[in-house]
C-alpha cells in the first residue's frame, strides 16, 4: 500500500511540473515546426501539453546562429496565441488554427515583416500553408529543408 501511495504521489508531481522542449512530458507531443519569417525559412518544433499550452523554438536556415522561442495557448474551439523572442532581439506574436490535434497552421506578426507557418506537417504537406516569398518554393535536399528558387 505505501508503494502505490509513493508511486502515486510521483506520478502527481510529473503531472504538475512543466514541460520543455529539452524533455517531453508524460503527457505532452513534440511536433516539427516550418516557418517562414520575414522570407527566411526557419525549422523547428513545438511541444504541447493536453491542456492546449506548449513552447516552441526553431531556427532560421539560413543564419542557424538565428534562433527564436516562445510560448502558446490553443483549444480545438478557439484556435491559438502565442508569442515569442529571436536571438537578435525581433518579436512576433501569432494565431493558429488547429486541423488536429497534431496538425495546424498559423499567421502572424513579425517585428521584420511578415509570418506564415505549418507544424505537424511534412515539407510537402506543409507548402499549401505557408506564404513563400515570391518565385520561391520547399526543397528537401535528404538533409535540411532549404527555400530554392522555382
Amino acid at each position: 500500500m505505501r508503494r502505490i501511495l509513493i508511486t502515486a504521489l510521483g506520478a502527481s508531481f510529473g503531472l504538475a511540473a512543466p514541460a520543455t522542449l529539452a524533455g517531453a512530458g508524460l503527457f505532452s507531443s513534440t511536433g516539427p515546426v516550418i516557418a517562414i519569417l520575414a522570407e527566411d525559412l526557419f525549422v523547428g518544433e513545438a511541444e504541447a501539453d493536453l491542456s492546449g499550452a506548449g513552447t516552441l523554438a526553431i531556427r532560421s536556415q539560413k543564419s542557424p546562429r538565428l534562433t527564436c522561442a516562445g510560448e502558446f495557448t490553443s483549444s480545438a474551439e478557439l484556435g491559438g496565441l502565442g508569442q515569442m523572442r529571436c536571438s537578435d532581439g525581433a518579436t512576433a506574436t501569432f494565431q493558429f488554427q488547429r486541423l488536429t490535434v497534431f496538425r495546424g497552421y498559423g499567421v502572424g506578426n513579425f517585428s521584420r515583416g511578415s509570418m506564415s507557418f505549418a507544424y505537424g506537417f511534412s515539407a510537402q504537406e506543409a507548402a499549401p500553408y505557408l506564404k513563400l516569398p515570391e518565385g520561391k518554393k520547399l526543397s528537401h535536399n535528404g538533409l535540411e529543408l532549404a527555400l530554392v528558387d522555382r
